[in-house]
């Protein structure tokens, strides 16, 4: 049967639509031959991710992001659609992570596999997780060493501070008086070595002879070792000796005077005796003061009147 003019034209324009409606929606990343499955993914912040960006399960491409919007909600969420072009099972409780693929920051959306038994089922939204980007990342591993830095910079600020005041004018000069101070200091002890050198030098031959004489004493210490050794345990046993036989004699002694000792005081404390009588009884005492006074007027009265007492005569 022959064709048409028209009936070409028309399957021509069919084709012609049908491959414009499929390169449409493969633009769209939409692929109307293949069999897929769409889960979502709800985030506060998709950090740069774009329609078309890969969906990676261990390192393989399965998928791509078709769709990007805003939740209804008010919360300005942003909701991503997620088209899944392999048969792999995904289990429920899987996640979608935003990941850096490159380091020019190139996005994709990294799907991390659960353990669970059930599975995801198109439609269904899975948890949503997102990457530390490069700049937090540098932040999190700098953030240290800024802190040791700031902390650095404030001790030097404190030494150079300490070193502005330690250089100051008046120290400056205090400084220069100590240094003047240390050379002087040393060339004194300069002085006093060369006086004992020169002392040294000059008794070296008596330094000699002390030290020989040193020398001989100790080496007849040595050889007189044995003597006297003997000479010193005789003096021990005869110390021990006399310790022995006049200790308790002494003992005794010390204990007899002092019995006596006692004895007489207890006599002088009950007035018997002239030495009793003279401490226990006053009377003594009070005849001699006043002895003593009547004496000092006899005295006096032969100064003032010594007529009275003694006379001159020229023949």
């Amino acid at each position: 049967m022959k064709l048409t003019r028209e009936f070409k034209i028309g399957i021509v324009v069919t084709l012609s639509f049908a491959f414009l409606y499929w390169g449409f929606n493969f633009l769209k990343g939409k692929d109307i031959f293949s069999n897929e499955r769409v889960f979502k993914a709800v985030y506060e912040d998709i950090a740069g991710l774009e329609r078309a960006n890969p969906i990676v399960i261990n390192g393989v491409n399965v998928g791509q992001v078709r769709n990007i919007e805003f939740t209804k909600d008010g919360e300005a969420n942003v909701v991503i659609e997620i088209v899944v072009k392999d048969n792999i099972d995904i289990p429920a409780n899987s996640t979608a992570k935003i990941i850096s693929s490159d380091l020019l920051g190139s996005k994709a959306v990294l799907i991390n596999l659960g353990n669970s038994s059930e599975l995801a089922i198109s439609g269904d939204t899975l948890a949503a997780e997102l990457e530390i980007s490069i700049k937090e990342e540098v932040n999190r591993q700098l953030a240290p060493i800024k802190d040791k830095a700031e902390a650095l910079m404030s001790s030097i600020d404190s030494v150079l501070t300490m070193l502005q005041g330690i250089f100051s004018s008046s120290n400056t000069e205090n400084f220069s008086k100590s240094v003047e101070h240390i050379a002087s200091s040393f060339e004194n002890i300069e002085s006093a070595t060369g006086t004992i050198d020169t002392l040294l030098s000059g008794q070296k031959t008596r330094i000699e002879s002390i030290l020989k004489n040193i020398d001989e004493i100790t080496s007849n210490l040595k050889t007189n070792e044995d003597q006297i050794n003997h000479i010193l345990a005789n003096f021990s046993a005869i110390s021990d000796t006399l310790a022995a036989t006049r200790f308790a004699e002494t003992v005794n002694n010390v204990n007899s005077t002092m019995a006596k000792m006692a004895d007489i005081s207890a006599k002088i404390n009950r007035g018997e005796g002239s030495l009793g009588l003279l401490v226990n009884d006053d009377s003594l005492y009070i005849n001699l003061e006043n002895t003593t006074r009547e004496l000092d007027l006899l005295l006096q009265d032969i100064r003032l009147n010594p007529k009275k007492y003694v006379r001159f005569s020229v023949f």
